[in-house]
């Protein structure tokens, strides 16, 4: 594991996470906009996209953003932009807004297949103040400036401890 910094996990537990799945679903649901399907980002993503389905009462789709498999990711964003120029309201739903690289990529993406902007939106449970990227809903916000807790949510903690550190520390700008 080398010399990068030991991170500072912070386990999320299932009584948070369900209360930030709430929180979200209240601010979705106070907003105007209504999406016509939820869109869980894969990996961190999918578990709260299929709690917020649930809560909404509205279809969930996934995409596969973390395998790097353009059959799973890339080529399904090309689907769901059509999609979304043909009227589809998309609710893109992700764990965490850290450095806004996966959400700017996804919007990207979207805009390179001619998505109509107005249709998607992207909801996090914890949005990063300092991220590049910008979301339209979230649960809780951090400061990464001041936070460097590495969040390990409940669907992450059944992973080997040592997996998770490695995972952390190939990004050792969050933590320090």
């Amino acid at each position: 594991m080398g010399t990068a910094a030991k991170p500072q996990l912070h386990h999320v537990t299932d009584a948070d996470f369900l209360g930030d799945v709430h929180a979200l679903v209240r601010r979705i649901a106070e907003n105007d906009w209504k999406p016509d399907f939820i869109v869980g980002v894969g990996r961190g993503g999918l578990v709260p996209a299929v709690y917020v389905s649930h809560a909404l009462n509205v279809p969930a789709l996934s995409v596969d953003h973390s395998s790097k498999v353009p059959e799973f990711g890339t080529e399904l964003l090309a689907k769901l932009a059509a999609k979304s120029a043909a009227g589809t309201t998309l609710l893109f739903v992700d764990d965490i807004n850290d450095s806004g690289g996966t959400i700017d990529t996804i919007r990207g993406l979207l805009a390179d297949y001619g998505c109509e902007d107005g249709n998607i939106r992207f909801a996090v449970l914890l949005d990063n103040l300092r991220s590049k990227a910008r979301v339209e809903y979230r649960s809780q916000t951090i400061d990464r400036a001041e936070d460097k807790r590495w969040f390990v949510f409940p669907w992450e903690a059944i992973g080997a401890a040592e997996a998770i550190i490695e995972e952390a520390q190939s990004v050792p700008h969050r933590l320090a």
